[in-house]
């Protein structure tokens, strides 16, 4: 089936509805807990603390992925996503009020990491349940619709926040005028969780036989078993490495632009100007989202996923030298536009991989270990380049670094003695 028609797929088209409000959602958020935390005037951002920002964003997704397996494949996912929705709208409500009061301390981290907590309960639930509503050989497509979809959605609800905010920025103090984003994301949420109504109980899983009784321990058993199945499927597990490593780079050079747009291309003295510059990169990497979407399900029928994650790998492995040559914002652009292009091309690829090969009874418990893994290496990402990031931004070392590290990925971990189709 096409794009088109999957889009106007009834019932997938009910859960594309819930996803894409509730990530074009998450862009209003992720903007305003930019804006206050790194892009305010009396808040020096270094590279240190954007990148613990990116940790304490992602913390939870890795300390509630043992759980989300055990969850989602013993309770109904459609009232998963409406009570998580609904949990995720009031929770924002206490982040507002926070943000409205100016703190910055424990309190509001600990809210945060509620928040998106929360929200990797959602996704997870998002991906395992879409292989239920259409057939196998539409997932690719399938899947570059839902994932870039959402991804774009982000970079413009992302692009809201920031438009939203310079509205009111003149007739509001700063942490007012992000509170009130806040309260903005929270009305989105509600309206995710009343979308999810249109859902069956049980049309997105888990079926009958998924439901077993747990334990305290279960998630934990769940994890090991969703290795030891990645384990007989060596094609997926490489592939779930291979979009982690990229996953991780990626997320350095955002941390990069974040200080470039921050420090350098903009008057350190006012940072609306730096949070402009980098709301535009990150819309020219959603663009490169977009239009890589597209392209991944022909890039699979000529050559097949494997052959089709590896060239993207590679096509990848080059995009960061352009920024290593010209540090520049058109340099940037460029990185980011193609960076986020071919990232894109192995995302869905590989998603529609794991998807193939994992029967439903082990889809939840093998989506917890590839998000944990993924998770795990966007921090990693963020850590390591901060070693590398002055202030400034500026510097050769981390795009080089990201090069090597997807030239490794390219030529070792997906070579075809190993990455291959294996049933």
């Amino acid at each position: 089936m096409n794009f088109v028609g999957l889009l106007r797929h009834s019932r997938l088209s009910r859960l594309l509805a819930v996803r894409w409000t509730g990530q074009a959602t998450d862009g209003v958020f992720q903007s305003a807990l930019a804006s206050f935390v790194l892009f305010s005037p009396e808040r020096q951002a270094d590279a240190l603390s954007a990148a613990v920002g990116f940790a304490v964003v992602l913390l939870p997704y890795s300390i509630v992925g043992p759980f989300v397996g055990t969850i989602l494949d013993r309770v109904s996912r459609q009232r998963a996503l409406f009570f998580s929705n609904l949990a995720r709208s009031a929770n924002l409500l206490l982040v507002a009020l926070l943000i409205f009061g100016g703190t910055t301390g424990v309190q509001l981290t600990v809210v945060v990491l509620v928040a998106f907590g929360i929200n990797r309960l959602i996704l997870a639930a998002l991906s395992a349940g879409l292989p239920l509503l259409v057939e196998t050989k539409s997932l690719i497509t399938a899947n570059a619709i839902a994932v870039t979809g959402g991804s774009v959605l982000v970079v413009i609800g992302g692009g809201i926040g920031v438009g939203v905010r310079a509205l009111v920025d003149g007739a509001a103090i700063a942490d007012h005028a992000d509170a009130l984003l806040i309260v903005l994301a929270a009305a989105g949420y509600f309206i995710a969780a009343l979308l999810t109504i249109r859902l069956k109980k049980h049309e997105i899983g888990p079926l009958k036989h998924e439901k077993e009784s747990a334990s305290v321990m279960q998630g934990f058993r769940d994890m090991q078993e969703g290795f030891r199945y990645l384990r007989g499927h060596l094609d997926a597990s490489r592939g779930i490495i291979g979009t982690a490593v990229q996953r991780g780079g990626l997320t350095a050079l955002t941390l990069t632009a974040l200080l470039l747009e921050r420090n350098t291309f903009n008057d350190p003295a006012q940072p609306e100007a730096g949070l402009q510059g980098f709301g535009i990169a990150l819309t020219i990497a959603g663009l490169g989202l977009f239009l890589g979407a597209f392209l991944a399900p022909y890039g699979v029928a000529r050559f097949g996923r494997h052959r089709w994650i590896k060239f993207a790998m590679l096509a990848s492995a080059f995009s960061p030298l352009i920024l290593a040559v010209s540090q520049t914002e058109i340099g940037l652009c460029v990185t980011a536009f193609l960076t986020a292009f071919f990232g894109q091309n192995i995302k869905v690829t590989n998603d529609a991989l794991v998807q193939s090969k994992i029967d439903d009874y082990h889809r939840g418990r093998v989506f917890a270990v590839y998000d944990v893994v993924v998770n795990g290496a966007i921090v990693s990402g963020g850590l390591l380049a901060a070693l590398l990031l002055p202030t400034s931004g500026l510097s050769r070392a981390v795009p080089l670094a990201v090069s090597g590290a997807y030239l490794f990925i390219a030529f070792v971990v997906l070579r075809p003695a190993k990455f291959y189709a294996t049933s």
